[in-house]
């Protein structure tokens, strides 16, 4: 039964596979039939057959069309052939680096009767796929086309030629959390996909059509001059009409080969598989919460944890811990890893660590002063205990620019120093008169507007210094006004004020990252590292993690910071890593979960009284100055 679906599926894939080739056929003999007809009348000419009449001038006019139209269809066929189609940043892995990974996906390759993959390259997600990286823009294939003998007992073998294998692609994450067993039935209908895509018709039909994609991508690229971009929307207009043509029967093709390849891997590990793809589920789920709570920090500090496959493991171990979710959760963890089958795990597990920062973050592609990497057990002082005193610099920056004293009093003297009571007393108290209209007209003379990242510009379009005096006036006009217009999306960010806090906050941290300098990478990483001959750096980040954040949730990040800043210099907590949740503040060696409900409701609903209970308790003094970088 199984091998009746693996033939239905095969059969499938390559009749659509055809389908495709005839369009190209068809359009090849669109392209050729103004010259078949300019031949005709050219030969009816010579011969004396079409003299006189009209057939002088339509020998030449269907001539020059014919030329006209060959040149076309020239220029259009070289654009399809020379279009570097879509290639995923992968981290490429050598046999030498490999040779048990290697082994075991031959070994699985030859339990299925298919070809092995002519390569391996590990991808930081949670996927594994099969890539065709043999088009001529990709220069040479990996491994060279072959022949291969082929036939069936007792009739006469035939040798017929085969294109390349494909490249296996897999999840990073996989291979540290899965064990052996698990990865092999894993990729078993991955692996499998090898035997439709070593067919000549479905290799020649993804050819065609991925060169078309890519073609419409280079036609749809923006392009200088009014000439090219006449020739580039021609040429647009072909290629998307053939791709439109061949949607339906590709979509149909790749059906046919997963439905083949599917059938095939029945018959491998089938009982392990169900296991295993448990795992892929909660592989999956560690591995978005670690880059998004533990990792995006560390990317917007300018740091990159450089073992990110190994906090994947820790993840999903606490995880495991907490929820009880894997039953005989500790004998699986005696089997043997899958990352076993590196010879250098942690070499590997740093290039595929940068290329996701890359990925998600659009980091440079180099190690450098202001990108550097970093172990986790320096991750609490290196990127949790500086992101929050950066982030509580910033707050108080933003409370200079808007004016705020140091003490609500005015009768008090201003001692100055960043002390967590006057943000305390700046989101709780009344607005004074002086605040709501004193500098109402040092706000119109400055002129400040907002620029399109949300940043400040002065009216002449010049930024001055920032410890300037006048620039400090023209950076609270300017947050006052955007406070006054932001728009909370209902969250309820309390008074005017806090909106202005806000807003200031989002202008200033887009300020700092646009003051970052972008690194061009070199193109010279050493292996393993990325495939960076198939980066396109103006697209990066290619997927992004997580929307910008909302002025609401950038004033309780901060004032988050400001509270953890205070209670480790007044009461001795510590910066801590939690795997899961990401920084978190450590107090007598216990994680303080408590204070994030406590912060929205300062913040959402303009109440003190639950933090304010919460730092007695521990013994923070909001009124002493912290450090701040």
């Amino acid at each position: 039964m199984t091998g009746m679906g693996v033939e239905v599926g095969a059969q499938t894939a390559r009749s659509r596979a055809l389908a495709v080739l005839r369009i190209r056929s068809r359009a090849l003999a669109v392209a050729l039939l103004p010259a078949a007809v300019a031949v005709v009348l050219l030969v009816g000419g010579s011969t004396g057959h079409l003299t006189g009449g009209p057939w002088p001038v339509t020998r030449w006019v269907v001539t020059v069309l014919a030329g006209l139209v060959l040149l076309a269809a020239a220029g259009i066929a070289l654009v399809v052939a020379r279009a570097r189609p879509a290639v995923s940043p992968t981290v490429p892995i050598a046999e030498e680096s490999a040779p048990d990974l290697y082994r075991m996906v031959r070994d699985l390759a030859d339990r299925l009767d298919v070809p092995p993959p002519s390569a391996i390259a590990l991808t930081p997600d949670c996927d594994s796929w099969l890539e065709d990286r043999t088009h001529p823009a990709h220069g040479p294939p990996p491994t060279e086309a072959r022949d291969e003998i082929t036939g069936v007992r007792g009739s006469s073998a035939h040798v017929r030629r085969t294109s390349a294998a494909p490249v296996l692609v897999i999840g990073s994450p996989f291979l540290w959390w899965m064990r052996v067993g698990e990865l092999r039935a894993v990729l078993a209908p991955v692996v499998a996909g090898t035997g439709p895509s070593a067919h000549p018709d479905i290799a020649a039909a993804r050819r065609f059509v991925r060169g078309l994609d890519a073609a419409v991508a280079v036609t749809s690229a923006p392009a200088h001059g009014p000439v090219v971009r006449t020739v580039l929307a021609g040429i647009g207009w072909v290629t998307r009409l053939l791709l439109r043509s061949c949607r339906g029967h590709a979509a149909e093709m790749e059906r046919g080969v997963a439905a083949a390849a599917a059938e095939r891997a029945q018959a491998v590990d089938y009982g392990l598989r169900i296991v295993a793809q448990e795992q892929v589920g909660l592989a999956y789920a560690g591995w978005d919460r670690l880059l998004n709570r533990v990792a995006l920090p560390a990317w917007r500090m300018g740091r990159w944890p450089s073992r990110l496959d190994v906090g994947v493991v820790a993840a999903l171990t606490e995880l495991s811990r907490r929820d009880r979710l894997a039953e005989g959760f500790t004998s699986r963890l005696g089997e043997r890893p899958a990352c076993d089958l590196l010879e250098e795990p942690g070499t590997v597990d740093e290039a595929a660590s940068l290329l996701a920062a890359r990925l998600f973050h659009g980091g440079p592609a180099e190690t450098g002063p202001d990108w550097a990497p970093v172990d986790w057990q320096e991750y609490p002082d290196e990127v949790v205990d500086r992101t929050w005193r950066a982030d509580a610099a910033r707050l108080h920056r933003v409370l200079d620019a808007l004016g705020v004293r140091h003490s609500p009093d005015p009768t008090v003297p201003d001692r100055g120093g960043p002390t967590l009571a006057r943000v305390l007393d700046h989101l709780t108290a009344p607005p004074t008169e002086a605040e709501t209209g004193a500098d109402a007209d040092a706000d119109a003379d400055t002129g400040a507007g907002t620029d399109a990242g949300g940043g400040t510009r002065a009216a002449s379009g010049t930024a001055p210094e920032p410890d300037s005096v006048p620039f400090v006036a023209k950076r609270r006009g300017a947050y006052e006004r955007m406070g006054a217009d932001e728009d909370d999306g209902g969250l309820g960010l309390g008074s005017e004020r806090t909106a202005a806090l806000a807003a200031g906050l989002s202008a200033e941290l887009a300020r700092d990252e646009a003051s970052v300098p972008v690194s061009v990478p070199s193109g010279g990483a050493e292996q393993p590292g990325p495939d960076l001959a198939f980066w396109e750096d103006g697209m990066l980040p290619l997927f992004p993690l997580q929307p910008p954040r909302t002025g609401r949730e950038l004033l309780a990040d901060h004032v988050t910071a400001m509270v953890c800043c205070a209670a480790m210099d007044t009461a001795g907590a510590a910066p801590g890593l939690d795997w899961l949740d990401g920084p978190s503040l450590l107090v007598g060696g216990e994680r303080a979960a408590d204070l994030g409900p406590r912060v929205l409701t300062l913040v959402e609903d303009g109440d003190p009284a639950p933090l304010r209970d919460w730092l007695r308790r521990l013994g923070v003094r909001p009124e002493k100055p912290v450090r701040l970088v």
